[in-house]
């Protein structure tokens, strides 16, 4: 059941988007490895049965979802392949409805994979074009060079919008945290250009509006379960969901009780199918 302390008055919901890392998953650091926490087989199953929606957003934007999604099936997790999401699926969208074509990838090979998925037309750093792309695009990029920053750099002078995967510092791992990448690139690239990246992953509106949309339905419909109040809870806060949150990750119930109202969860649970008795779906 959830923690006694956390009693605002909430409604139902209709639908539900789950975090990975730290709440139905564990990482390696590298990203290579899984482990499935306890009760996320049982809650997958028994909302599937109930014909309850559901999906998992990421902030990991290291693979397209496509690749993701069958190596969580082979340890266990039955999540099929269109209930997986990840902050490139919500760049495609942006980037179509702000026009651009040709964007500067700071990512690995499995980022451009999933834009160019999404049909966008990707340029990595040290292409022919680089510095006159329509926009940088940072994510996961473990063997960022000082060139690839420098190449990020003369594009967004040059005039290219600047959008980020992720601006969060730290993900749950199984050694514990891990810091983000796409968090240190973009810091440095707005250091240098003195332009701040706009966020296309957890917490940002474009992603909230992407789950409700993917989930036909509302926003405040929308229960939001995840391990980290700046990524999953200001997220379901900003857009008016049912922020749950747990202590599987990178925060501890006393962190929990700590957070701003901006970053405050509706509830807290300390195993991830104590949703299912909590009365919350519907």
């Amino acid at each position: 059941m959830p923690h006694s302390q956390f009693a605002e008055p909430i409604g139902t919901a209709r639908g539900v988007m789950f975090d990975l890392d730290g709440t139905l998953i564990l990482s390696n650091r590298e990203l290579g490895q899984y482990k499935v926490l306890p009760g996320a087989v049982e809650t997958l199953e028994a909302l599937r049965h109930r014909g309850i929606p559901y999906l998992a957003l990421t902030n990991g934007s290291a693979y397209p979802a496509s690749r993701q999604a069958p190596r969580l099936r082979e340890i266990g997790l039955p999540i099929p392949d269109e209930n997986l999401f990840t902050p490139n699926s919500v760049a495609g969208g942006v980037f179509r409805n702000r026009g651009v074509e040709r964007v500067l990838v700071l990512g690995t090979e499995g980022v451009a994979e999933a834009l160019r998925g999404e049909g966008m037309n990707t340029i990595m750093a040290g292409d022919e074009g680089a510095a006159s792309a329509d926009a940088v695009y940072v994510a996961w990029h473990p063997n960022c060079t000082m060139d690839d920053i420098h190449a990020a750099c003369e594009a967004v002078l040059r005039g290219a919008a600047f959008f980020t995967a992720s601006d969060v510092p730290f993900f749950a791992t199984q050694s514990g945290r891990s810091f983000g990448y796409s968090c240190a690139i973009g810091g440095a690239v707005a250091r240098v250009t003195g332009v701040e990246p706009e966020v296309t992953g957890k917490p940002s509106l474009h992603a909230m509006e992407f789950v409700a949309a993917q989930l036909g339905l509302a926003m405040h419909e929308v229960a939001v379960i995840g391990d980290d109040p700046k990524v999953e809870t200001e997220m379901a806060r900003l857009g008016g969901a049912i922020g749950i949150g747990v202590t599987t990750g990178t925060t501890s119930l006393d962190e929990w009780a700590a957070q701003p109202a901006e970053r405050a969860p509706h509830r807290v649970i300390d195993h991830i199918d104590a949703i299912l008795d909590m009365g919350l779906l519907v």
